[in-house]
């Protein structure tokens, strides 16, 4: 018997209850290979949106799940590694859908760009996917940083020569035109041939999404081109929503998700917009159209300013060299006279009804939080965006918590592969003391992450 789909409209309990016990027969009757795991106790939320599960048993071998049911029902394997989870809540490792891991929360990005080029392969990257990964972010999609040193990281995490998130990335932007001084990672597209050419090299060097920006700057037939050629290699597109004219070219070409809320001053998106996505989400024979909102950045940004110890956190530098910590700590010490910061204050009362209005048009929205830019660090920023969707957004927590799980796998086409505690599956699995459906700042203090089967916190 399988485990309910997940868009399913009936009840998984009986599933957990019963049919957990038989399709995982063949576990029971077995020694443990060396390595295999068994977290026992924690109620599981398996990122399906069913019922949680209590007393919960998850079987791992080999890095992958082999098996879930309850104690009582499904009995761990003689030689097994037995990890406690009792009073925890058990949920597959958070997936950060916004993330730039050439940056550390640097205040002066051209300053950035010209000092650490040749530091980022080394010094960077691997920091800020530990990081990540050392606060329960198991997965993460990288939008915009320079092809081969993340590519490099990409591959190493993947091959465990280091620890941290699995990075699915889009290399390079695609853009009109790069600004001065960031060619390395900024590619410009200059007429149809052009953007077929520059994606056919960044599927060919093994990325896993294409980056949109500034497309209301390139002409219609230029990013359809993008667009076009990404699908064709089976590549999803997203695209910056800064601009009303970046969405309604997004949309008109057919772009598979959009990132950030609120950077114009606007009370709310236009009508054709909202028509727009209303409609293209109400196309029920094609995948979801995604939304990243990377709202709590601009939410919360007058709190973390007046907080003097924000800066201070020793969380924010660990792994890196200490001139670079130094560097980074530096600029931000006043981070009310950065330009990225200048405009919040009047953009901040716009957020909440552009939030409402993306989630009643259908969108699926997905939790990413521009990690990376000017103060908002690596691993800590994902979980502050989901506390900031339920507690200032009065987002749903089952929900929130698919949107850093299920549904970001779903985008990706990854879903076979991680996004939920099901067998078969990648053992990425994190645990935190307390529950996140009645209190999501548990998700704060993460005490327990295994990726890949194996226990890194």
């Amino acid at each position: 018997m399988r485990r309910v789909a997940p868009f399913a409209l009936f009840t998984v309990v009986a599933v957990a209850a019963a049919g957990l016990t038989f399709r995982n027969a063949a576990a029971r009757q077995q020694p443990a290979r060396a390595g295999a795991l068994a977290l026992v106790g924690g109620t599981l939320i398996d990122g399906n949106g069913g019922v949680p599960i209590r007393n919960s048993v998850i079987l791992v071998s080999d890095g992958r799940i082999t098996a879930v049911g309850r104690v009582g029902t499904l009995a761990v394997p003689a030689g097994a590694t037995v990890i406690s989870t009792e009073g925890m809540t058990v949920l597959p490792g958070l997936f950060e859908s916004h993330a730039h891991l050439m940056l550390v929360g640097h205040g002066d990005y051209a300053h950035w760009d010209k000092t650490y080029p040749a530091r980022l392969q080394k010094d960077v990257i691997p920091v800020a996917a530990r990081q990540s990964l050392m606060h329960g972010v198991t997965s993460l999609r990288d939008l915009g940083g320079p092809l081969e040193p993340i590519m490099d990281v990409k591959r190493k995490i993947d091959r465990g020569e280091l620890v941290g998130a699995t990075i699915y990335t889009s290399g390079p932007f695609l853009q009109h035109a790069p600004y001065p001084g960031t060619e390395a990672f900024r590619w410009g597209v200059s007429g149809v041939e052009d953007a077929r050419a520059k994606v056919r090299t960044l599927a060919a060097a093994g990325v896993s999404v294409i980056k949109l920006i500034d497309q209301d700057e390139m002409t219609m037939d230029e990013v359809r081109a993008v667009v076009d050629e990404a699908h064709a290699h089976k590549l999803p597109v997203v695209a910056h929503a800064h601009r009303p004219e970046e969405i309604r070219r997004g949309l008109a070409a057919g772009v598979d998700d959009f990132e950030h809320t609120g950077l114009a001053t606007a009370w709310e998106y236009p009508a054709d917009i909202v028509e727009g996505l209303r409609a293209r989400a109400a196309q029920g024979n094609k995948p979801p159209l995604f939304w990243t909102p990377t709202i709590d950045v601009l939410t919360n940004y007058m709190a973390r300013r007046d907080d003097p110890e924000y800066i201070d956190d020793p969380r924010w530098y660990e792994g890196l060299p200490d001139d670079i910590a130094a560097d980074v700590k530096r600029s931000i010490s006043h981070i009310d006279t950065l330009s990225y910061f200048r405009f919040v204050p009047n953009r901040k009362p716009t957020l909440a009804n552009k939030f409402r209005q993306l989630r009643q048009t259908g969108v699926r929205l997905l939790v990413g939080t521009d990690a990376g830019v000017p103060a908002n660090f690596h691993g800590y920023a994902t979980p502050e965006e989901m506390i900031t969707w339920v507690r200032t957004y009065g987002m749903d927590p089952m929900e929130t918590i698919r949107a850093a799980t299920y549904w970001p796998a779903l985008s990706l086409n990854v879903l076979d592969k991680v996004g939920t505690i099901d067998p078969g599956k990648a053992a990425d699995i994190i645990a935190v003391r307390g529950n996140p459906l009645t209190d999501i700042t548990v998700l704060r203090r993460v005490e327990l992450v295994v990726k890949s089967g194996k226990r890194v916190r």
